[in-house]
């Protein structure tokens, strides 16, 4: 479980979709700079690629993550003064979907690098330390980008933050790990609506490349909060259950994510009006209302 709360918590979700110019080097094929015919065609030369005989012919296998583009980054970030109360903000990539160059990849990671780099939270994910995070690290060194700091390593595990040792580091949480192992570790969307929790709403991971393509970048950094703040009260409710987080702190961190979400919806998100609405939907139904 949970060893240690920090004075700034970053949870956090990636989404990604298969890279048209990993199948332009790899495989030979023509350029494709935005969604349209040719990056669904890069998109299939790369899964081709990574089935396995007896897959369906249209089947999406999994891709090597460096295979891949990043598309979004949401997260919550938890800071707390010593002494001081908990805030908490949401933290979103790209910052406008409809910015070509704010939406680049290398752009959105250099932003994630220089922000953790400086603040150095504990980065709290789901499946974090086996997909996230690789794939924050794999692209970045393709795009021949410095670390800003998030590539900082201590000398040992116990004399600072490291986000490399997910299995000695406080820095890098992975709640999968903390919800079981192998055969016996639920998907997020199981360990979070059984706990009361929303978790997948409208849309999937699996959808993602299609919405990609369809051109429905702000509906993919929407689905993306979503799996923030889900991702945030699952990370409270193990706290509570590791005994970092007392009753009452934990009944106040929820109230601080509802704060949020009302007030994230005031400045035109309203997307997470239906986050609210599941949540009140899967409270009265697990009797904890």
């Amino acid at each position: 479980m949970l060893k240690k709360l920090a004075d700034s918590v970053f949870s956090f979700d990636v989404e990604w979709i298969p890279d048209p110019k990993s199948a332009e080097i790899l495989h030979d094929l023509p350029a494709a700079p935005g969604p349209g015919v040719e990056a669904a065609h890069s998109f299939e030369a790369l899964w081709a690629s990574a089935r396995k005989e007896g897959d369906a012919p249209d089947s999406q296998p999994y891709l090597k993550t460096i295979l891949c583009r990043i598309v979004s980054l949401a997260g919550i970030l938890r800071e707390q003064a010593p002494g001081g109360k908990p805030s908490l903000k949401l933290i979103s990539l790209p910052l406008d979907p409809s910015d070509s160059l704010k939406s680049d990849e290398k752009t959105i990671l250099t932003s994630f690098m220089k922000s953790v780099g400086r603040r150095k939270p504990q980065l709290v994910g789901y499946n974090s330390a086996q997909s996230d995070v690789p794939i924050l690290v794999q692209r970045a060194i393709v795009h021949g980008l410095p670390g800003f700091g998030f590539s900082d390593r201590p000398a040992k595990p116990w004399e600072g933050v490291d986000y490399f040792d997910a299995r000695n580091s406080d820095y890098n949480l992975d709640l999968a790990d903390a919800m079981g192992q192998f055969r016996d570790r639920p998907t997020l969307h199981q360990a979070a609506t059984l706990s009361g929790i929303p978790g997948k709403l409208d849309v999937s991971g699996a959808s993602v490349s299609q919405m990609w393509l369809d051109g429905k970048l702000a509906e993919i950094v929407e689905y993306n909060e979503c799996d923030a703040f889900t991702t945030h009260l699952l990370w409270a409710r193990i706290a509570h259950f590791s005994g970092l987080l007392s009753s009452e702190q934990y009944q106040a961190e929820q109230k601080l994510v509802r704060d949020l979400l009302e007030y994230e919806i005031s400045q035109n998100r309203t997307h997470l009006q239906r986050f609210i609405e599941e949540w009140d939907r899967l409270l009265s139904l697990t009797g904890q209302s």
